[in-house]
């Protein structure tokens, strides 16, 4: 495993700037005001050799009173600090020693871990000069930084993996099936990577929008493993009116593009909403295995047809991705949450599922045997060759002789078929129709092949040996 830095620190100091710097990213939304980051932020750090997983925390606030959001925060950069192997403690040299700094290093002096301070904004000799009453929080390493210009971020490496504790070389995670968890606000997303966890890892609370960062959460369960990527709340374009809001659905829409599943969690009092199905189109746009979670169960009065009918209105609702699972659960109750996980992993193995080229056309053969394709004007659809081109989705290529006599009616029960076949439901699945070249055969024999690169066509001819004529 990864050894785990965390950055941590009073509120609007630096934390996730100095985080996109060491990471070189862009990860955590930085904001010239005080609050943005709330959750653990995580990401993939590497100097001279040495890896490490970096977190980036809310900013610990000494109020610790009622059930407020800055309450959340704390408790939640308390947890990074518990799980972290080495902490950075960040802070101002522009406001200087607060009563804040001294408590939180006082907090920090208690725990048994390597603990650096990262003195942060400083730019010149003078703020040099100035960063030297921070050894009065009597911390045992001080580097003096400045995140948005980069200055001493090396140094700070270098003492980071300096402190770094001696493990094992760690391999890249192969057979992880990254999940990411989507919907409308309050839909419950947070509140189930909390109940499939079995922690508090993300904060829930009653007000829309209090997840901001896209958070990764690994999780293993009976043998596999699970990258969970709780999102933002996507609201109506329109009502996006804060610039971190915009950023939290950007960073919502990246998480979708590097999945394999998506889990789009609608509320089940609300039912499947126009905002819902918006979300669900940009998911298949990017070719992802669906699967429709209908949370908050337990709030719906229920008969023995409620969830068949409830289904059949998700399905009315969402026609275009009618292969898309349908699970039902209480993520606040943990009804049905068990069911969840072994359906992901199907689903993700149908997204990668690859099927050889001799199966292949022998299932068009027969069913294009069963149910040909409708003549036009005595003319019929032929098929000469398939072979599948990538998966995650499933792709295939069809060689056919016209590309006006196929009819979306024979694409859709082709479609059917495979996945009545090969149990292809959850992924979805693309057809590329090509039309076989013709070949004008002169003074010598030309044969045409077709190669498959990265979803693009090439053709390569090779001329066959002239005849002697002789």
């Amino acid at each position: 495993m990864k050894a785990i830095v965390a950055i941590v620190g009073r509120p609007n100091v630096g934390k996730s700037t100095l985080f996109n710097r060491l990471t070189e990213t862009r990860q955590a939304i930085v904001e010239d005001q005080p609050g943005v980051t709330r959750d653990r932020l995580y990401a993939e750090a590497e100097w001279n050799g040495q890896n490490f997983t970096l977190v980036d925390t809310g900013g610990i606030q000494l109020d610790k009173s009622g059930d407020t959001i800055d309450a959340h925060v704390t408790r939640q950069a308390e947890l990074a600090i518990k799980e972290a192997d080495v902490i950075v403690l960040v802070v101002d040299v522009a406001v200087g020693v607060t009563v804040a700094d001294q408590e939180v290093a006082a907090r920090l002096r208690r725990v048994n871990k390597p603990v650096i301070l990262a003195v942060n904004k400083v730019e010149n000799l003078k703020r040099e000069e100035e960063a030297l009453e921070f050894w009065s929080l009597g911390l045992p390493s001080l580097i003096t930084v400045s995140a948005a210009h980069g200055m001493g971020t090396g140094d700070l490496l270098d003492e980071i993996t300096n402190a770094l504790p001696q493990t094992e070389p760690f391999a890249e995670m192969e057979g992880v099936i990254r999940t990411a968890i989507i919907g409308r606000p309050n839909a419950g997303k947070s509140s189930l990577v909390n109940a499939l966890v079995g922690e508090e890892r993300v904060i829930v609370s009653d007000v829309a929008g209090t997840t901001r960062d896209a958070i990764d959460v690994l999780i293993e369960r009976d043998g596999q493993k699970y990258l969970l990527v709780d999102t933002a709340g996507m609201r109506k374009r329109a009502k996006v009116d804060e610039a971190v809001e915009r950023y939290s659905v950007m960073r919502a829409l990246r998480a979708v593009e590097r999945a394999q599943v998506v889990l789009l969690v609608i509320d089940a009092v609300d039912g499947v909403t126009e905002q819902d199905q918006r979300i669900a189109g940009y998911a298949l746009e990017q070719g992802k295995g669906m699967i429709v979670i209908v949370n908050k169960w337990d709030l719906i009065e229920k008969d023995d047809r409620t969830m068949d009918q409830f289904t059949l209105t998700v399905r009315e609702r969402t026609a275009f991705m009618d292969w898309a699972e349908i699970i039902f659960l209480s993520a606040k109750t943990k009804s049905r949450v068990q069911k969840l996980l072994p359906v992901v992993k199907q689903v993700a193995e149908n997204f990668q599922r690859r099927i050889t080229t001799g199966e292949l056309n022998s299932l068009i053969r027969d069913s294009y045997a069963i149910n040909q394709p409708p003549s036009d004007k005595g003319r019929r659809l032929k098929i000469f060759y398939a072979t599948q081109a990538t998966d995650s989705p499933p792709t295939f290529i069809i060689f056919i002789n016209d590309k006006e006599l196929l009819h979306f009616s024979w694409e859709r029960y082709l479609e059917n078929r495979f996945r009545e076949t090969y149990n292809l439901e959850g992924t979805p699945i693309r057809f590329w129709w090509r039309v076989r070249p013709k070949i004008d055969i002169r003074d010598r024999t030309v044969r045409v092949r077709k190669v498959l690169l990265s979803g693009k066509t090439r053709v390569i001819r090779k001329a066959a040996r002239k005849k002697s004529t002789e």
